[in-house]
């Protein structure tokens, strides 16, 4: 999308092209910035605000020809002052400040811009310049330069451009300097430059840049982002962002969804809420076609797949906006809850989210008297809907909920009729607009539906043009590709399962005899099997790591579905198009830099091969084929008809509207033959003037549908083709964005091709020039679905259509997931988990939010109580268990567990297999003991046993007593380790009964020999029972079931784990060989065989 800079930043990003300049704001040191810059002390300067102000010098604020201290003092009053410039107010935040060339404005001031468009670069030049520009769209030379595919900057042919350039030596230096120009335009993505005026200067033969207008496109960030450096994106003079608009970009940015805010009116009564960057223009275009431009608050649009998060801090902010102190309106707001029919959003998730906050801000909506509406469709809507109803009861407030079955923006007339007159300019609403409150629906009833069969529509015709014949193929012009047939077979680049299972689906019910999806190419995986259900069977999907696997195991394919990233996207895309048997090609991904787009269309034009996208959902021709996951839900599938074409083909900007067409033209006509969003990007890779003429030429094509949008000229090109007489099929057309000019500011709509750069570009004048060329106009969105019905009746009445018998359809198996959802079935859980829960907005341990476990500095040992033990103990427990994992750390290399892990190291393996070497080896006799002396120690302290009776007893039985014995450590040597924990549990234990005991069994066992010491396994062990009855969060039985289970020994190996972990970095680290054991410390003994008899 292309964003506005400062001037300071482009003339930066020109770096040699132009002469030095400094931004000043209200940060900058005056006093001190010479010191930085030298040049301000020494030559004649020139200040002007930076603020995306045009027409600066008209309105007085630019010093010219001006010495420093004169500068700073201007500077220091202007600095942060409020003014208003032709209706527009502002504050003066930044300045740029640079060298004044003085020049004869009569004869040395030229004009250039640079603008992107779709088939190249245009470069406008006029020999006269500055203020006196004029009207450049009439009196500037163009020239078009294409793109090159390599990405090489091409060399401009000037031919002549420079022709009005009286001065000789100018004359001969522009094609140099343009050409930098260019190559500085391209390199760093920008996507407008104008620079009006600049200068020739003869002593250096060289030009000087005085004002400039830039735009970069601001998805190329991920390329250009050493080249730009720091680079703002500030907002239009007398367009300040507020906290909430800055808040949700920042939202935005850290997201893979879109989130767009922008306030119009913060006192207005209308506010939106709206899911869908073509659905949100549309009931903004709807508000204000009935009379509510001056009430509409906010534009506000949400779309791919926020998570319900993202979706709650959304909308929490957008209702504080409602709510905001002193917009109390005593006639009450609306909030219009809306969108179209979702493609893969999931609506029950998004809703929940925006449920929590109007829950959480029922009271301030209860006190401004807001009534909410909400319209939507879409996977999942069935929940959404219902808990959206839900809340209303449960909070008793005023929430009216409608779902697909109800005209898209009939809501909007809903609510401003239910002002019972205070909103005089809202129209009544139409019987051609459905209405009709949501109920829940189940799959049988989608699948049983005629409730639209004999809908009642009425209402005013627009004028008509006469009808062509609409089985009439257009004259003189080359054959197009028919892009999906029944046989259509793709590849999907990316592991999406959830798109491939439903194009599986979408295949079952068109009863095709083949999935329409072949392979799937996945770069980070070895080749195998991937399972996915074809109606009952389930089938296996061959996953390869390369295209090349694919063409040759599939050489039919010819159909590419790109779902790689926006950073890869277009390396995709030209990687398929070297493969002669790709035709066809959709890129999903959003936010491909325009740049690299245009590139790749020029080799997709040379090759013959059709991209759809990039930033689109794909398409869809219903009984054939469809594109990922376009068409959404196998509900909205069937429920639009969408497994047989209907009789009208249309295409669109926006992948939500496409599923909003569908459902419209399955009621007021015989459905859709074919869908294409095109994607909402400025350079789509096929226009819609491409699709139209495929459906020209289509004989089951009887009516043609456009849906375009502000910004842009491709719906010129529509306009020329009806004119000629290559667009022959009746046409109806609407383009959205009606709204754009009735607004005092910009707004960024969800689309980034959504701007208009000239008044031809505006939505009402594509609409008036579609009109008058003769399609078949609507006065606004409203009317668009009585529009189509209206040709399509004329067209039954003059037999061009016939009514079609709807086809037997197989049952496709319900997913367990989404029949869950539904209710309808049931079954046990696989296992079941009571210590930590991922579900949520943060991970949950044993109830308590990771937030709180932190902010609690519970530490390892407070985790460790949570996970473990599912409750919180009392401090000193926390100390212990970390004691614990502190002591038991390590013991040097030479132990069986830390000398495998070594081992293991040094023959190469891996820390997973280096640590699990190591702790294999713990056990009886190695570090496993403290559970058994716990359990030994415990019974005999249970039976009354004295140490002496305990200690005969283990020895009658030919038993070892666990924890008692050390190797090396005896009474006279004792383990500090065992004398640190022994006075830590001493000191902070309210009843170390066990301990106690143990210690008496000790004093037994060294009479017998010094080294039969209680260890540190017997010490944790029978601590550790001290502990858990001691400490008072546990009752008897739980004390000894958390015994009984190995709880204890998992202290000795979660700690052993840090040591052995450390011997495998310092392995790796001092880059130790594999090991081999010394052989002189191995006894050979075999068998002599020497003297055995055979």
């Amino acid at each position: 999308m292309a964003q506005s800079i400062r001037e300071e930043t482009a003339k930066r990003l020109l770096g040699g092209l132009s002469r030095p300049c400094v931004s000043i704001s209200g940060s900058t040191d005056l006093e001190s910035l010479p010191d930085s810059y030298p040049w301000l002390l020494t030559s004649s300067l020139v200040v002007k605000p930076d603020v995306l102000l045009k027409r600066r010098g008209k309105s007085g604020l630019v010093k010219l020809n001006v010495k420093w201290n004169e500068a700073r003092d201007w500077l220091a009053q202007a600095i942060g002052k409020e003014l208003t410039i032709e209706g527009l107010s502002g504050e003066l935040s930044h300045f740029i400040v640079e060298e004044f060339f003085p020049h004869d404005d009569a004869t040395n001031e030229f004009y250039i811009a640079i603008r992107t468009l779709q088939e190249g670069d245009e470069i406008l030049f006029s020999h006269r310049g500055g203020i006196h520009v004029g009207d450049v769209e009439q009196h500037a030379r163009k020239l078009l330069v294409e793109i090159n595919e390599d990405g090489d900057v091409p060399d401009i042919p000037f031919g002549s451009l420079f022709d009005d350039v009286k001065d000789a030596l100018a004359q001969e230096a522009l094609p140099r300097f343009v050409q930098s120009l260019y190559s500085r335009f391209c390199d760093l993505h920008f996507a407008f430059l104008e620079i009006n005026p600049f200068c020739f200067d003869a002593a250096t033969s060289s030009f000087v840049i005085l004002d400039a207008a830039a735009k970069l496109d601001h998805t190329a960030d991920f390329i250009c982002e050493d080249k730009w450096g720091h680079v703002e994106f500030p907002s239009p003079f007398g367009r300040k962002f507020t906290d909430a608009e800055r808040y949700i970009r920042e939202l935005d940015s850290k997201t893979g969804a879109s989130l767009k805010l922008t306030i119009l009116n913060p006192k207005g009564r209308i506010w939106t809420m709206i899911a869908g960057g073509g659905a949100s223009v549309v009931y903004s275009d709807t508000i204000c076609d009935l009379g509510q431009a001056h009430e509409l608050a906010n534009y506000g649009e949400y779309s791919g797949a926020p998570t319900e998060v993202t979706t709650y801090e959304y909308a929490k902010t957008l209702l504080g906006l409602v709510t905001a102190e002193d917009t109390f309106r005593p006639e009450g707001k609306i909030l219009l809850i809306g969108g179209g029919i979702a493609n893969f959003t999931s609506v029950a998730a998004t809703f929940t989210g925006i449920i929590r906050a109007i829950r959480e801000m029922q009271q301030r909506i209860r006190e401004y008297k807001v009534r909410i509406y909400v319209r939507r469709g879409g996977p999942n809507y069935q929940d959404g809907l219902k808990l959206m109803r839900e809340l209303g009861a449960e909070t008793g407030l005023p929430i009216k909920v409608y779902g697909p079955e109800t005209y898209m923006t009939a809501i909007i007339p809903i609510a401003l009729d239910e002002d019972k007159g205070i909103s005089s300019g809202a129209s009544t609403i139409q019987s051609s607009m459905r209405v009709s409150t949501w109920h829940e629906m189940r799959m049988e009833d989608v699948e049983h539906d005629d409730q639209f069969q004999t809908a009642d529509i009425s209402a005013t015709t627009p004028k008509k043009r006469t009808f062509a014949e609409a089985n009439g193929t257009a004259p003189a012009s080359e054959k197009r590709r028919v892009l999906f047939t029944d046989k259509t077979r793709c590849f999907v680049w990316g592991l999406q399962e959830r798109a491939v299972q439903e194009m599986m689906d979408f295949d079952h019910v068109c009863n095709r005899d083949k999935p329409s999806v072949a392979a799937i190419i996945y770069e980070f995986s070895v080749p195998h099997l991937r399972p996915f259900y074809f109606g009952t069977d389930e089938i296996f999907i061959p996953v390869v790591q390369t295209l090349k696997d694919a063409t040759e195991k599939f050489p039919e394919v010819d159909t590419l579905i790109n779902f790689a990233s926006m950073r890869s996207a277009d390396k995709v895309t030209r990687l398929a198009m070297d493969f002669p048997q790709v035709k066809t090609i959709a890129i999903i991904a959003e936010g491909v830099p325009e740049r690299k787009t245009r590139e790749l269309l020029v080799t997709a034009r040379r090759r013959n091969i059709t991209i759809i996208g990039p930033a689109t959902v794909g398409g869809i021709k219903p009984g054939c084929f469809r594109i990922g996951n376009t068409g959404g839900m196998l509900e909205n599938i069937m429920n639009s008809k969408l497994y047989r074409p209907g009789s009208v083909a249309f295409v669109t900007k926006s992948g939500g509207m496409l599923n909003e067409m569908n459902n419209i033209l399955r009621i007021k006509a015989d459905g859709c033959y074919e869908g294409v969003a095109i994607g909402g990007d400025r350079f789509p890779g096929t226009t819609m003037m491409d699709h139209l003429l495929r459906y020209e030429q289509d004989p089951g094509v009887k009516v043609m549908l456009l849906l375009g949008e502000v910004g842009g000229t491709i719906e010129y090109e529509v306009v020329r083709a009806i004119k000629e007489g290559t667009i022959t099929k009746p046409l109806v057309a609407w383009c959205v964005g009606t709204c754009a000019p009735l607004f005092s500011t910009e707004v960024s709509f969800g689309h980034a091709g959504a701007w208009a750069g000239t008044d031809s570009e505006q939505a009402a004048a594509k609409n008036k020039a579609l009109r008058d060329a003769g399609a078949y106009v609507p006065n606004s969105f409203q009317d668009l679905g009585e529009v189509i019905k209206d040709v399509y009746d004329t067209l039954i009445e003059k037999g061009l259509i016939t009514r079609m018998v709807e086809p037997a359809l197989p049952r496709v198996p319900m997913d367990y997931a989404w029949a869950k959802k539904l209710g309808l079935v049931r079954k046990p859980k696989g296992f079941v988990s009571t210590i930590s829960d991922d579900r949520g907005e943060e991970l949950v341990y044993a109830g308590w939010p990771i937030s709180k476990v932190m902010q609690g500095n519970m530490g390892v040992g407070g985790v460790l109580s949570l996970l473990w033990f599912k409750r919180p103990l009392p401090d000193y427990c926390y100390r212990y268990l970390e004691m614990v994992l502190m002591l038991t750390a390590d013991h040097g290399p030479a132990v069986c567990g830390a000398h495998n892990t070594i081992v293991t190291a040094r023959a190469g393996k891996d820390l997973i297999s280096s640590l699990i070497s190591g702790l294999c080896t713990i056990g009886d006799r190695f570090g496993g003991a403290c559970d058994q002396a716990a359990c030994q120690f415990l019974k005999a302290y249970d039976d009354k046993q004295t140490p002496e009776e305990f200690v005969k007893s283990m020895a009658s039985q030919k038993k070892l007593i666990m924890g008692i014995g050390h190797k090396i450590k005896s009474v006279h040597n004792p383990d500090m380790r065992v004398q640190l924990l022994k006075t830590f549990c001493k000191t902070n234990f309210s009843r170390p009964a066990l301990i106690g005991f143990a210690e008496d069994v000790e004093r037994v066992t060294t009479k017998k020999k010094d080294t039969l010491i209680l260890n540190v396994d017997g010490l944790i062990g029978v601590s550790m029972v001290d502990m858990l009855f001691g400490c008072g969060a546990f009752s008897e039985t739980e004390a000894r079931d958390y015994i009984s289970v190995g709880c204890i020994n998992g202290l000795f190996v979660l700690g052993r784990s840090i040591g052995f972990i450390g011997h495998y970095l310092d392995q790796k680290r001092l880059k130790q060989g594999l090991y081999r054991h010394d052989v002189d410390d191995i006894a050979y003994v075999l068998p002599d065989l020497s003297t055995s008899h055979h």
